[in-house]
């Protein structure tokens, strides 16, 4: 068992396969030329199952596959492979382009949810968000998943004068659709020259949602990140994520590990633990997976505040978004 000490059990381990995406999101990554992380560096195959299987040891029931992009790797197929005969849930967030691709892999490995990242559904502005044109792929690829039963959800990051007219257009998804539209609040990262002027709060999204749409609240679990919604006569439900506001940290179950074999125990912890290093070296990794939980600060990785518009950036020591794996 993972607990910090504020006495908080950790059983969620998001895995990053790779640093590399298909896209350019300027919220995600750096604007300028991006060096991604040698493949050397990154954890193997083998290297990926050995310690997931040390994780699930220790009570680890929910693994969620991130990137960057994680399907852009090429021995993707291998990883979801091994990790689908561990005994543990399976999830994945992706962009959605190489779904299409990698469709029998997916149902062969009965993930229990996919999170497709998708901010805009206008073409035009998707280009503009992520600098590539893959707009009519991503939708298709979300009409695939349903097809096939696979549970969907969408990723759709709020920012103020970005995207925030079209709100509604994604809550009419869930009319005849049974997925659930996730709306983030945008959050700060090493490069992606995020101002608080910029959130779109919750209070906001609900203000706007209300307009037109009468809600009816789900009840939370105990570890859950998002505040569920059920709308009268739609298939699908909508969610709010609002770490910039109303931070959910007392219930977080959550570690993550890079794709270059970093543990971070909070997306926005300044520090990490090496485990890559030690396993290639044939040393004990336990004892720093322990500690690491162990130094785990009560809220927002000890640095951010409460109160989102206090945040300076030039002082927030972090990664950027896409070599954290999200």
């Amino acid at each position: 068992m993972l607990k910090d000490t504020f006495g908080r059990i950790h059983n969620y381990l998001r895995i990053s396969l790779t640093d590399n995406c298909n896209l350019r999101c300027f919220y995600c990554m750096p604007e300028e030329e991006y060096n991604f992380t040698p493949h050397g560096q990154l954890m193997q195959v083998d290297e990926i199952e050995l310690l997931a299987k040390l994780f699930v040891d220790q009570g680890i029931s929910k693994i969620r596959l991130t990137g960057g992009e994680p399907l852009v790797r090429k021995d993707a197929p291998a990883i979801i492979e091994r990790l689908s005969q561990l005994p543990v849930e399976l999830h994945m967030t992706s962009n959605g382009i190489r779904i299409d691709d990698m469709l029998p892999q997916l149902v062969a490995a009965n993930f229990k949810s996919i999170n497709i990242s998708l901010d805009t559904l206008r073409s035009e502005r998707f280009f503009q968000i992520t600098r590539r044109d893959y707009f009519d792929r991503v939708r298709a690829n979300i009409d695939l998943l349903l097809q096939h039963g696979i549970c969907t959800k969408i990723n759709m990051v709020v920012m103020k004068g970005v995207n925030d007219d079209e709100i509604l257009d994604f809550v009419a998804l869930t009319k005849n659709n049974p997925i659930e539209i996730r709306f983030i609040e945008f959050m700060p990262f090493s490069g992606n020259k995020w101002t608080s002027n910029q959130v779109y709060t919750q209070a906001d999204i609900l203000h706007q949602i209300h307009k037109v749409y009468p809600t009816d609240p789900i009840p939370a679990g105990p570890h859950d990140t998002a505040r569920a919604f059920a709308i009268a006569d739609h298939v699908g439900r909508i969610a709010l994520i609002s770490t910039m506001t109303a931070p959910f940290c007392a219930g977080c179950n959550r570690i993550r590990l890079t794709a270059d074999g970093k543990l971070k125990n909070c997306l926005f912890s300044q520090g990490e633990t090496d485990l890559l290093t030690t396993l290639r070296a044939g040393g004990e990794v336990l004892p720093l997976i322990q500690e690491n939980i162990r130094s785990k600060s009560k809220e927002l990785g000890g640095q951010l505040m409460t109160n989102f518009e206090q945040i300076d950036t030039d002082f927030l020591k972090n990664r950027s978004m896409i070599t954290i794996g999200g």
